[in-house]
């Protein structure tokens, strides 16, 4: 689907859209290397590089620049560039720039028109639902105070600490329940830190890496895949799990024993995450010849070597507490981020039918059934991936003020005619294994026409 951010809609072969046409993929082409039986953020991305028709640049919308010079300053850090090259970005360049500076900045660095038309089948229609809510929420930041944000630090840093003491507190009363309190900490301290690996760079994004995650992989798995094309063809988070658990309605991806087998495994492969994180990484370093790890990948054994000073004699209870904190962190972090609202029969997912050229923004709406009872509370907001709907559309913004944006978004979506998905937390994990067992596709209903 080719789209100049204004103007017409149209195919591939240059014919306009019609009002009838239907996907069920929301790429034209099936992503290369997706199917790879060893995935990683690296073959990921050389599988956009050879699918975006960015010709060793950077591609938004239908127009080719070179942010290479532009990389070494770019305010939210070189990385987000320099991971990308050779990429189609427009998805990210339109949620992590609410403002008009960027925008003005790009014809500084256009190179020429591209020559394909863009293998992802989102829009950004001028006056369709997702621009017209990012101008709103645009002029709302204005009036938005920006001070509580220091809240989501307090929140972050003080489960940082109690992470610390807990663990400590385990070792010196060799205490199970103690090492169970502190994974739950760890959890929570991670899907916190979850809120400024998206933003730019700064030290607590590092609290991600406490427990053998890295946030810079996620950086890439996560903010560019999941969060860009959440249920997709393109969605790590979809495709790292299979072939064990396979979320996409499509029959001919699962087995019987796949469908319903996961109401046994799902609980093992939750606390697999974490350590399957790290050796992968490894074996990526040793398959390809290529380190794969950086200094901050050191930060796992912090919390173990802390342990171990306050505790000085005891490395055996330290390495058989830290393992079970581990394992038992990577159980709620997959028992709560597995259920936090994709992985759900209400939510649309690749091999269900959606309009062709689908607002980028009805899409993210489409695939978000948020979770019930977290609203109002910073602290269950950020350690249960809440507030969904609002953090996807606009993922850099701090999690503490987005219930000021909450009233202009909500009276865009009266006015788009799209609802906002919810359930409880108990119906999420049992509809997290009704979407494992579905094979048949449903048909998204139209929706986005404003009232004007």
């Amino acid at each position: 689907m080719a789209h100049d951010g204004e103007g017409e809609l149209t195919t591939p072969s240059g014919t306009p859209r019609t009002a009838a046409s239907y996907a069920s993929d929301i790429t034209h082409r099936y992503p290369t290397f997706r199917d790879e039986p060893f995935k990683t953020v690296h073959n990921w991305l050389e599988g956009r590089r050879y699918d975006d028709g960015a010709e060793g640049l950077w591609r938004i919308h239908n127009s080719l620049y070179d942010l290479e010079e532009f990389a070494r300053v770019h305010p939210g850090g070189s990385e987000w560039l320099r991971l990308t090259k050779g990429t189609d970005i427009t998805e990210a360049f339109e949620t992590h720039h609410i403002g008009r500076k960027a925008e003005r900045m790009l014809p500084r660095f256009y190179v020429r028109r591209a020559t394909r038309p863009r293998n992802v089948r989102l829009t950004f229609d001028e006056h369709g639902f997702y621009r017209t809510l990012k101008r709103r929420i645009r002029n709302q930041l204005e009036q938005v105070d920006t001070s509580a944000s220091a809240r989501s630090r307090r929140i972050t840093d003080a489960l940082l600490g109690a992470t610390f003491l807990t663990a400590c507190l385990a070792v010196s009363l060799d205490s199970l329940i103690v090492a169970l309190v502190c994974a739950a900490c760890v959890c929570a301290t991670v899907i916190a830190s979850h809120n400024f690996m998206h933003q730019r760079d700064n030290w607590r994004m590092l609290a991600f890496n406490i427990a053998f995650l890295s946030y810079r992989e996620w950086r890439v798995s996560h903010v560019i895949s999941h969060h860009l094309y959440p249920n997709s063809v393109l969605d790590m988070e979809i495709s790292a799990f299979e072939p064990f658990l396979c979320y996409l309605p499509l029959a001919d991806l699962k087995n019987s024993f796949q469908r319903y087998g996961s109401w046994f495994y799902g609980p093992f492969i939750y606390g697999s995450i974490f350590l399957s994180e790290y050796l992968k990484r490894l074996m990526d370093s040793l398959n390809q010849g290529k380190n794969r790890f950086h200094l901050d990948d050191l930060i796992p054994f912090l919390l173990p070597a802390v342990m171990y000073a306050t505790n000085p004699g005891q490395l055996a209870v330290v390495l058989r507490l830290w393992t079970f904190i581990v394992l038992m962190a990577s159980f709620f972090f997959g028992l709560v981020g597995l259920t936090a609202g994709h992985h759900h029969p209400k939510a649309l997912h690749s091999g269900d039918k959606f309009p062709d050229g689908m607002d980028f923004g009805l899409y993210q709406m489409a695939t978000i059934v948020e979770r019930k009872g977290v609203e109002g509370s910073l602290l269950k907001v950020l350690t249960t991936f809440g507030d969904h709907h609002l953090h996807h559309l606009f993922p850099t913004l701090d999690h503490a003020i987005l219930p000021q944006l909450n009233g202009v978004f909500l009276d865009t979506c009266r006015e788009y005619h799209v609802g906002k998905l919810s359930s409880t937390w108990f119906s999420q994990f049992l509809a997290q294994n009704l979407q494992l067992a579905r094979i048949r596709p449903k048909v998204h209903p139209r929706s986005g026409k404003s009232r004007a």
